[in-house]
């Protein structure tokens, strides 16, 4: 299992400078989060950025990363906004790998619960060895790319 850090809103940290949430280059909330596992994995840091900031070239690099790569499980820890973008750009090209999506919407350095407890369904799920497939994994649920998302007004995702 390869996990792919891409920034998002899960990594934000508060500047105490300038007053901003930022996106720092760094995993220090994922490594956080792995030391509490029996697991070992593998982190690559590869954009850190808000997902609003997420291009077609930056999801060409994530789907370049997994098709070089000799593991067959990713979990990419992305920003909420474009999560599904993501996803769905990869689900047209990946249908012999298993690859989860997680986030959080508040900051793990504000709120260590939701980024702890997303990335630990993402990583009990490719454990139990699902179907190959594009995953979302938030808010307490696991599903199929197609079949979750983001509710603006609630602020949470729902299966649709």
């Amino acid at each position: 299992m390869l996990i792919l850090n891409c920034g998002g809103t899960f990594n934000k940290r508060y500047n105490v400078v300038d007053g901003t949430l930022e996106v720092p280059y760094d995993n220090r909330a994922i490594d956080t989060i792995l030391k509490s596992t029996y697991g070992v994995y593998n982190i690559a840091g590869i954009v850190y950025k808000d997902s609003l900031d997420m291009t077609s070239e930056d999801r060409k690099m994530i789907a370049n990363i997994i098709l070089e790569s000799n593991d067959d499980s990713f979990i990419i820890v992305h920003g909420t906004d474009t999560m599904h973008l993501t996803a769905k750009f990869l689900s047209e090209i990946f249908d012999n790998k298993k690859v989860v999506l997680t986030g959080a919407m508040k900051p793990f350095e504000i709120d260590n619960i939701e980024a702890t407890l997303n990335l630990g369904i993402a990583i009990g799920f490719l454990n139990a060895k699902p179907d190959n497939g594009v995953y979302i994994a938030m808010n307490g649920l696991i599903s199929s790319c197609n079949s979750i998302e983001k509710n603006r007004e609630e602020g949470k995702f729902e299966l649709v």
